[in-house]
């Protein structure tokens, strides 16, 4: 699925473009962020809390397999529904007999009018392309009381002759009157509505959305049956896409190692694994935020300084650890370790809330029965450092709320992803122990470690154990 846009221009279509849909609504009822969140676009138009952001039509072309099959027309916010209404009353009071019952003829006339141009110049635009199109989506700010001039526009815009399917934005808002502008639909006998919050998308939105304009333009249902078939499609390659980005991550710092051969040099390993592994995870959240259509502003990444061999009490988080359902390791508990037992932290994201989330390291060699090898090692003048099990396993729930918050996300969005509020224990794969175990094995499978990197048919293997949903 892709799309185009062309600015400024309604008649410039694609010769094979079978239907034109018209947003249209008040000003400042989120038309611009709807087909944001139908094109999966967040750089469509202008999005902003100033009134009549939307100056002209601006025509946006939805494609299936390269093929242009939907032109959705952005249009300027309905300002003055009530003078326009009271207007259009005047020129059917001076109509001819003939054209009383035939309301798209007067609102044609009433386009040639002075006023046209003028007084209503904003609004006339609007009318115009809804003449030209098949149906139009009334895009409604379900936060706003019903009132005269919504209804007036509602009036007017029926004169048209086309097809309307209302569109009830921001209801996840606690103040949204939803019921009242249901009711008041109900009343010009539209029954059927859509609710599409451009900010916090439902589960079947857009599925809903699509299935309701089928219905409502019979020739179009062929289409939008398609679309429909065409994004759930690219939602499951999408997902599978995503959780190939995370496992790439988990996998990278799990079979990640650094070997020390002299003591004086521990703090610089330290060091060089908690850059190296903050910045990987950093790059983890911008592919995933890359995939869904999002820029970095979606998710707040501040760099996080760390001071090499020094001890970093600001960044043990216990209480992170808690709030993703993760069970912290022994160092991170204590808050501190004895003698040759360091414990390794580094900063991550932080995911709109400033909090800082440690990652620890290290104690892979504090008892002989769990880690001989490294303790052999030891003997022989060197030693693995790993990071340890509960830090990968944060990792991994990290970004499962990522993923899930951008799942619901819509691109008409601004805030910052608030990740931290809602508690939510994680569920490791079935078969992470068996990934763990591999990846510890083949310290060469991890792109951080020193030395070659083996991206082999036996990683690949290992990392499809966590892949599949």
């Amino acid at each position: 699925m892709a799309a185009n846009t062309t600015a400024n221009n309604e008649n410039i279509l694609p010769g094979n473009v079978t239907l034109r849909i018209a947003v249209v609504g008040h000003t400042n009822t989120g038309k611009t962020s709807l087909i944001r969140s139908i094109l999966h676009d967040r750089t469509f138009g202008e999005v902003s809390a100033r009134p009549s952001t939307t100056r002209d039509v601006v025509a946006a072309h939805l494609l299936v397999a390269g093929v242009p099959q939907l032109t959705l027309f952005d249009t300027p916010g309905l300002e003055d529904g009530i003078g326009l209404y009271e207007a259009l009353e005047q020129l059917g009071r001076a109509t001819t007999s003939e054209l009383r019952h035939n309301e798209p003829e007067q609102i044609k006339q009433f386009l040639a009018t002075h006023e046209a141009h003028t007084d209503f110049e904003q609004e006339a635009k609007v009318l115009r392309q809804l003449l030209t199109s098949d149906a139009a989506l009334y895009v409604i700010d379900a936060r706003d009381p019903v009132l005269p001039k919504h209804q007036d526009e509602l009036a007017i815009l029926r004169r048209c002759g086309k097809p309307i399917l209302p569109i009830l934005n921001f209801t996840a808002a606690s103040n949204s009157n939803a019921s009242a502008w249901q009711e008041a639909l109900a009343q010009v006998n539209l029954h059927g509505w859509v609710e599409f919050d451009t900010v916090s998308l439902p589960e079947f939105g857009e599925r809903e959305l699509f299935t309701h304009l089928g219905a409502l333009l019979p020739k179009g249902k062929a289409i939008f049956s398609a679309i429909v078939k065409n994004r759930e499609q690219e939602r499951q390659q999408q997902q599978q896409a995503a959780r190939r980005i995370t496992a790439e991550l988990l996998m990278d710092v799990a079979a990640y190692a650094e070997t020390v051969m002299d003591p004086a040099e521990h703090e610089q390993t330290i060091a060089r694994m908690q850059q190296k592994v903050s910045r990987r995870e950093q790059h983890c959240v911008e592919d995933l935020l890359a995939l869904f259509g999002f820029d970095q502003s979606a998710v707040n990444l501040p760099e996080i300084a760390i001071k090499a061999g020094q001890w970093q009490q600001d960044l043990f988080a216990p209480e992170t650890f808690k709030t993703f359902g993760i069970k912290a390791g022994k160092g991170i508990v204590a808050g501190g370790a004895a003698g040759a037992s360091v414990d390794l932290m580094l900063g991550g994201m932080t995911l709109g809330t400033g909090t800082v989330v440690g990652v620890l390291a290290g104690g892979a060699w504090q008892t002989w029965q769990k880690f001989g090898r490294n303790v052999r090692h030891k003997m022989q003048g060197y030693y693995l450092v790993h990071i340890e099990e509960s830090v990968i396993r944060l990792l991994a729930a990290r970004c499962e709320r990522l993923l899930a918050a951008l799942n619901t996300r819509g691109h008409a969005a601004v805030e910052p992803l608030q990740l931290l509020d809602a508690e939510q224990k994680f569920q490791a794969p079935e078969k992470f122990k068996t990934f763990l175990r591999l990846a510890r094995e083949n310290n060469d499978w991890s792109a951080l470690s020193s030395g070659v990197f083996r991206d082999d048919v036996e990683r690949q293997k290992c990392i499809k154990l966590i892949t599949i949903a």
